[in-house]
């Protein structure tokens, strides 16, 4: 196969954007076999791509993740990765991390969330995982943060050789839950506990009434940046 025809058969599965519904798939996994997005229902879910199991950037990922897996659980969040290997490889890899890698202070490291396997890379396509650019035979480093709807909210990319930073998810989740719970949005560098931001006025009487309205709810820098404590639970 020429490289044309490669990329044009890469290129033929889109992949989902913000906004739109995930695609959806069953599959095999280090913990049974799921049915997404069905067995999802009500969850965040946060559903990252790895490029292939023993490789290093890719354990001390899997490490920080299995570490914070309680955390995104008290955001009502599941974890799920997928590599285009075996279930038998997903499981030796896990296993190894858990009784031979220590890293940054962790060590005898569980991962408890599912592992998929994709080795007809059908998933991986759906997802636009696979960048023939970058390689053919393995995912790049993509995150997929999908509310309880089973609408695709965040997309994130990174390239095989540089590790994601886990915080960055969290904390990009926990925005998200904001903005859906209290019609927010948030500023840049943005972290929980926090000013937010109040959606900008519609009109120009609303806009002049924000400005003469406000004191101790928020406070406005000019009429279409408002600002407010923040609203949420988990600061």
């Amino acid at each position: 196969m020429c490289k044309d025809e490669e990329n044009e058969r890469y290129d033929a599965a889109r992949m989902p954007l913000i906004g739109e519904k995930v695609p959806t798939f069953e599959a095999e996994t280090t913990q049974g076999k799921i049915n997404f997005p069905d067995d999802y229902k009500g969850k965040w879910v946060v559903f990252f791509s790895h490029p292939a199991d023993f490789t290093p950037v890719c354990t001390t990922e899997f490490m920080t993740f299995a570490s914070m897996q309680d955390e995104f659980a008290a955001l009502n969040t599941e974890l799920l990765g997928l590599s285009i290997d075996s279930t038998f490889s997903h499981i030796a890899w896990l296993r190894t991390i858990r009784e031979k890698i220590e890293y940054k202070g962790m060590k005898n490291v569980e991962v408890r969330f599912p592992v998929i396997s994709d080795l007809t890379m059908e998933v991986s396509r759906k997802f636009g995982m696979l960048q023939p650019a970058a390689s053919t035979t393995q995912a790049v480093r993509a995150v997929f943060i999908i509310d309880p709807d089973a609408i695709v909210r965040a997309i994130l990319y990174y390239p095989l050789s540089n590790g994601r930073n886990m915080e960055e998810i969290k904390r990009l989740l926990i925005a998200l839950q904001r903005t859906d719970e209290h019609n927010i949005a948030t500023p840049a560098n943005w972290q929980p506990s926090e000013e937010v931001i109040v959606p900008p006025p519609g009109s120009c009487g609303a806009a002049d009434e924000r400005i003469q309205q406000q004191g101790k709810d928020y406070h406005c820098l000019d009429w279409f940046l408002c600002l407010k404590k923040d609203p949420g639970k988990n600061k």
